[in-house]
C-alpha cells in the first residue's frame, strides 16, 4: 500500500502529458514539498513496473537521466520510452529539458 506521498507524486505526475518532461524538484514543489526532489525519486521508484504513471518523463534538475547501477535496468527503461515519445536523450541521458519541459497552465483564480 503506497503512503500519502507517494499517491500525490504520482497523481502529479500523471498530469504530465505526452511529450513533456518535469524534474523531480518541480514534482516536489508542485505537491508543496519544497525541497524534496529526492523524496519524489524514491516515491517514483516505489511503482510497481510497468505503471501507467508516467515515472519516465521525470528527469533531474541538470535535464538527465539518472543512470546507475542501482536503478536495476530502468534508466536504460526510461531512455527506451522517452525516444518512443519522440524525446531525443543522448547517450549519456541527457535530454534537451528547456525545449520539452512542462509548464502547467496556472490555477484559475
Amino acid at each position: 500500500m503506497a503512503n500519502l506521498f507517494d499517491q500525490r507524486v504520482w497523481a502529479e505526475v500523471e498530469r504530465i502529458p505526452h511529450g513533456r518532461l518535469a524534474t523531480y524538484g518541480q514534482i516536489a514543489d508542485r505537491i508543496g514539498a519544497y525541497g524534496c526532489a529526492r523524496q519524489v525519486g524514491w516515491a517514483l521508484r516505489r511503482l510497481p513496473l510497468p505503471s501507467a504513471v508516467p515515472w519516465h518523463r521525470v528527469v533531474n534538475a541538470q535535464g538527465r537521466i539518472s543512470m546507475s547501477l542501482g536503478r536495476e535496468g530502468s534508466d536504460w527503461i526510461q531512455r527506451d520510452l522517452l525516444l518512443a515519445e519522440g524525446i531525443p536523450v543522448a547517450d549519456d541521458g541527457r535530454l534537451p529539458l528547456r525545449r520539452y519541459l512542462w509548464v502547467p497552465p496556472l490555477p484559475a483564480d
